[in-house]
């Protein structure tokens, strides 16, 4: 017979692993009528809860764990910022920890977490590809996780991020209404979850509002030489009048693109990056921007998780938080 424990239940019950350990923990998060069915089904195979693990959560640490892909850009540095203005007036310190985009690296600091002592998890996952067993162990557990920025939709945590397809509309439609008739779309790295979103997003605009008949993306390697050689070719072969950057970095590195082919923005083309570069405005020409609620992402994120650590109220699931269009000279009309 296979090993009874909740991977087993959740998959003979037909749900999240995170669901039935919620359940088992009698979480307000869990309606009566899946608690029943947990129930009932863990009491006919006979199945027992890890008293260990559940004695470690009981000993409350005042410690938790961020866990973020880097530092460099600084959407993340103001995700910190408001995950500190909440832990801290709460009496809670945070320990970081960069996954640098390896899968790898976020499933070893997990696999630390679990068996050691934190009061809950903050992460913004690296690649939604791959498999989240390493995020079930968490709810097994019973460590409390919310996921954020980057989240997995296959999990059933609480997940906080900002309307990425909805802005990515406003953000196409905005150069389509600039005068833009041919849109490049620069996509992050495959392995970045909300590199699809905000494409779908892209798509669905052109579609909208644009007569352009066929969509122009760019796959962008995360190594910034390959990024530019990439971007650089595109420009050449396709001259388009609009390029629309889905992340910071690549904004930065079309400017550079464009400095050496000559190309003037925004006379020869206009761009639009989602970014929450402080220096933005100071860009030459400034640019135009989607700017996220960094601050306010993690501020929710660890509001919601310290209520489920102390159990008060009921978990919202899924919070979505508006992004701005912030317009300046790089998608100037002329």
């Amino acid at each position: 017979m296979n090993k009874i424990n909740i991977k087993y239940l959740a998959k003979e019950l037909n749900l999240a692993i995170s669901t039935v350990s919620r359940a088992l923990r009698d979480s307000h998060e869990i309606s009566p009528e899946t608690k029943e069915k947990v129930f009932a089904l863990a009491k006919r195979l006979n199945y027992q809860p890890n008293a260990n693990a559940s004695g470690l959560r009981a000993q409350e640490t005042k410690m938790i764990a961020v866990v973020i892909p880097d530092m460099v850009n600084d959407f993340f540095s103001l995700v910190i910022s408001g995950i500190e203005k909440v832990t801290q007036a709460q009496g809670y310190h945070i320990l970081l920890y960069f996954t640098h985009g390896d899968h790898a690296l976020e499933v070893s600091f997990i696999n630390t977490l679990v068996n050691g002592r934190v009061d809950g998890v903050l992460l913004s996952i690296t690649d939604e590809s791959n498999d989240n067993e390493h995020l079930a162990q968490l709810n097994d557990k019973g460590i409390p996780l919310v996921l954020f920025d980057r989240v997995s939709e296959r999990m059933d945590n609480v997940k906080v991020t900002s309307d990425n397809y909805e802005s990515a509309i406003t953000a196409t439609k905005h150069l389509i209404d600039t005068g833009c008739k041919k849109i490049a779309y620069l996509k992050v790295d495959k392995s970045i979850p909300v590199g699809n979103i905000r494409k779908n997003g892209y798509l669905q605009a052109l579609k909208k509002y644009s007569k352009q008949k066929t969509p122009l993306v760019v796959e962008c390697p995360n190594n910034n030489d390959e990024a530019f050689a990439a971007i650089h070719n595109m420009l050449l072969a396709e001259k388009p009048d609009g390029i629309f950057a889905s992340v910071e970095k690549l904004a930065v590195i079309c400017y550079r693109v464009c400095e050496q082919a000559n190309v003037k923005i925004p006379e020869d083309i206009k761009v639009i990056s989602f970014s929450n570069l402080q220096t933005a405005a100071l860009l030459n020409p400034s640019l135009t921007t989607i700017t996220q609620p960094a601050f306010e992402i993690g501020e929710t994120a660890a509001r919601e998780l310290l209520r489920i650590i102390r159990k008060k109220g009921s978990a919202k699931g899924d919070v979505v938080l508006q992004s701005r269009l912030i317009e300046r000279k790089s998608t100037f009309r002329g």
